[in-house]
């Protein structure tokens, strides 16, 4: 393996580093119960900037963010906050299993606009294994079944725009590849500050009552909602996108898991066939990766 081969696998790596923190969101995110959903963006986006100005005042590095153009931080910060406003909204106006299982098309959509990106070919074992691995999550997130319905049809819409966000916003950093992932520290300030303007003039104000409360509202910000989006900034610009968008559907299988480990969930045997799905799907596009 090139020196080249083992940084793009150790960038993979990396990646899928933030799948794995995604992973522990939905536990977090129950022990943070009752705030709010756009508080509790605006209160963990500001601790996970918070991360990267410690970083860059660590390593002496905050005149790297001058050089970065505006647009690229407004192109940032707009996906970051984007997504979340949508999907927020999505599951607000429609069954948050139908609308969650919509929303978790971005793994697959990047997946099928990475052949567009410079240098990347999209292969048939890349869509076999997305499609495959996105089965096994559809078995997770919509475990109670699915109902759709006419009413719902406005948060379906705002669901399907929550996936082309995302995957947009990868893809396009992909293509940003110059950018430094310091960049991502504005990017997660920038959303924490529009966040609490939506917070403040949608939502009622509710703070943690509980230790565990603000424990698991510390837990989002420096995992979840805060280091992974520098880790996957990593991954998506100079990791394997492919292996990375089908191998991000470990994350509702992870997810579950960590709720069953934590007694908040039951083990089923849907879980074992959804895991053996999501790895057959990752092994298809491993192996549609190395063909040359």
């Amino acid at each position: 393996m090139t020196s080249e081969q083992n940084g793009k696998a150790r960038a993979t790596l990396i990646g899928f580093s933030a799948v794995a923190l995604w992973a522990l969101l939905a536990l977090f995110t129950v022990g943070a119960q009752p705030v709010p959903a756009l508080q509790l963006n605006a209160m963990c986006f500001a601790i996970g900037g918070l991360i990267g100005v410690v970083w860059l005042a660590a390593t002496g590095s905050f005149a790297i963010l001058r050089s970065v153009p505006l647009r690229v931080y407004a192109f940032g910060t707009a996906g970051l906050f984007g997504y979340h406003y949508l999907y927020f909204s999505a599951l607000s106006l429609a069954p948050p299993a139908e609308a969650g299982l919509i929303a978790y098309l971005w793994p697959l959509l990047i997946v099928l606009f990475s052949g567009l990106l410079p240098g990347e070919r999209l292969r048939a074992g890349h869509i076999l294994g997305a499609l495959i691995a996105f089965g096994g999550a559809a078995l997770i997130v919509a475990k109670g079944g699915i109902s759709a319905s006419s009413d719902a049809l406005p948060g379906y819409a705002l669901a399907f725009l929550c996936a082309l966000t995302w995957s947009g916003y990868s893809l396009v950093s992909r293509r940003f590849g110059a950018v430094p992932t310091a960049a991502v520290t504005v990017y997660c300030l920038a959303t924490s500050v529009l966040a609490l303007g939506a917070h403040l003039a949608i939502e009622e104000t509710i703070w943690p009552a509980t230790t565990l409360g603000w424990t698991s509202v510390l837990a989002l910000g420096l995992g979840p909602v805060g280091l992974a989006f520098f880790t996957w900034d990593i991954g998506v610009k100079r990791g394997d996108i492919q292996l990375l968008g089908t191998a991000s559907y470990a994350a509702p299988l992870l997810s579950t898991l960590a709720l069953i480990l934590a007694g908040f969930a039951t083990a089923t045997p849907m879980i074992i066939v959804a895991a053996a799905m999501i790895a057959a799907g990752a092994f298809l596009a491993a192996i549609a990766g190395r063909r040359r």
